[in-house]
């Protein structure tokens, strides 16, 4: 018999393991990381943020499309189209710099906002999981790198 069994994971927990950034978290991790993520919904075309602007958080795509592009440039600029479960902006969770792409929304999109100062006060209150999520994006930046090693294309992630 155990004593301690494995917590259920809620729907929306589960959805949040499934994102690469938070599948190395526990279902009581995954908690407190809900705790802190904020819901945003954007119409179609709106702008979610712009080149330039400062990095204050990473954007986790729950459902719908966000392109990432250069700004003025249309279908020429445009670096990814990511849907449910890509997450962007994660630079933003390290540094404070000015943001080197924009993110605007093809269609109607819910996305999680998980906000640098939230990041910050996690690594104060929850180093451990705040190391995973660490971890997690730095591996993420490793495979988009490799990916586009020997590409023209450039390194779309370093600040957005």
């Amino acid at each position: 018999m155990k004593i301690f069994g494995s917590r259920k994971l809620t729907p929306r927990l589960a959805r949040l393991a499934k994102i690469s950034l938070f599948s190395q978290l526990s279902p009581v991790e995954l908690g407190i990381i809900d705790g802190l993520l904020h819901q945003r919904e954007y119409l179609a075309g709106e702008m979610i943020f712009d080149e330039g602007e400062e990095g204050q958080a990473i954007y986790i795509v729950q459902e719908g499309e966000v392109a990432l592009g250069r700004q003025g440039q249309g279908e020429d600029g445009r670096i990814a189209t990511l849907g449910a479960g890509a997450f962007f902006g994660d630079m933003a969770l390290l540094d404070n710099l000015p943001r080197t792409a924009q993110a605007r929304a093809l269609t109607p999109s819910k996305l999680s906002v998980f906000f640098r100062q939230d990041f910050l006060a996690l690594m104060d209150t929850h180093a451990r999981i705040a190391s995973k999520i660490a971890l997690q994006v730095a591996r993420e930046m490793g495979r988009r790198i490799r990916q586009l090693q020997g590409s023209d294309t450039q390194v779309w992630h370093q600040h957005l």
